[in-house]
């Protein structure tokens, strides 16, 4: 059964988030932010904070916002989308099936992603819009080839 995909993105500064979540409506959702490092670019200078530390959620609307109107650079994130303000602990795959989450987007190294997603439909977007992206290694995740023990992207 699949599970979600993974791929790489370009370890550059860019939208590259945003270009990730455009087949979800990211609007419906509320955002629990994980621990991450992400910064905006200004100037081609790295500067504040993508995801201020003491904001742990967003609403969908703050996030298309800020994904799609920055250019930025990601070194880890951790995203998982929720119905309005159903967050849980995650901690591994059972958690996330067993939740509320509807979808978690973890970045590790600046450009190792990894989406889990419940809706089948959504996973086969999610892979389409990643091939179409030009994302390198784009592959399905499966019960059989999943070998992340955490949900987490430290």
């Amino acid at each position: 059964m699949k599970r979600g995909i993974s791929f790489e993105i370009p370890n550059e500064y860019g939208t590259f988030l945003g270009e990730v979540l455009k087949p979800i409506d990211t609007t419906v959702f509320s955002w629990r932010i994980g621990n991450g490092e992400s910064y905006i670019v200004v100037d081609d200078e790295l500067d504040e904070e993508l995801f201020s530390e003491d904001k742990k959620a967003i609403e969908g609307a703050e996030l298309k916002k800020l994904l799609e109107n920055n250019k930025y650079y990601i070194i880890f994130a951790d995203l998982q989308a929720y119905p309005k303000d159903e967050f849980s602990d995650i901690e591994t795959y059972e958690d996330f099936i067993k939740s509320q989450c509807e979808l978690v987007l973890l970045v590790v190294d600046s450009c190792y992603v990894t989406i889990y997603c419940k809706n089948k439909e959504t996973i086969e977007l999610l892979y389409k819009n990643a091939t179409q992206c030009g994302f390198e290694d784009v592959e399905y995740i499966t019960d059989e080839n999943d070998t992340r023990t955490r949900l987490s992207a430290w």
